[in-house]
């Protein structure tokens, strides 16, 4: 084989992978949007009351038989952000998305948006931006207080260098 054809055939495999992979997610990201439809069409607004909240797999969490047969097989094996929760008189166990799972409080009532056994969303929840001002404002407020952690080291400095 001459080296003009291990080329030929190394782009030939580059093109078929790459073909594949965008196939592959055209497939995947029409899936994606049926599946947000369908959340957005049964997402209702509730208040619950967050008992706990944990990583863990599905198969070590108290999930309804309904519920845990539907699961994907992939869920089954790699660890999901669970919330148990107070709907009403009911304690059940709720699956979370990752942004909202950071955001929730423990031991605190607070209005989510569900979709069925999902919690999508949280009524007044902030993006990270926004969470990163917030924490930008807290320091800089931090410093400027008469107690803050950077007017005491400059007393501490005046009253030595002196």
């Amino acid at each position: 084989m001459s080296s003009m054809d291990i080329i030929l055939l190394v782009v030939l495999i580059v093109a078929a992978i790459v073909a594949g992979l965008y196939f592959l997610n055209k497939w995947a990201s029409k899936k994606m949007t049926d599946q947000q439809e369908v959340i957005n069409r049964t997402r209702m607004v509730t208040s619950i009351y967050v008992i706990d909240k944990k990583k863990d797999k599905a198969a070590n969490v108290n999930l309804p038989k309904a519920a845990s047969a539907q699961l994907p097989k992939m869920y089954k094996f790699i660890k999901v952000p669970f919330v148990k929760a107070k709907i009403g008189p009911q304690i059940i166990t709720l699956m979370c998305d990752n942004k909202v799972f950071n955001a929730l409080p423990v031991k605190k009532s607070v209005k989510v948006g569900l979709a069925g056994i999902y919690i999508v969303d949280m009524v007044g929840m902030k993006s990270d931006k926004e969470m990163k001002e917030l924490k930008k404002k807290k320091k800089t407020a931090d410093a400027q207080e008469p107690g803050g952690v950077k007017n005491i080291l400059t007393g501490l400095k005046t009253r030595f260098i002196k």
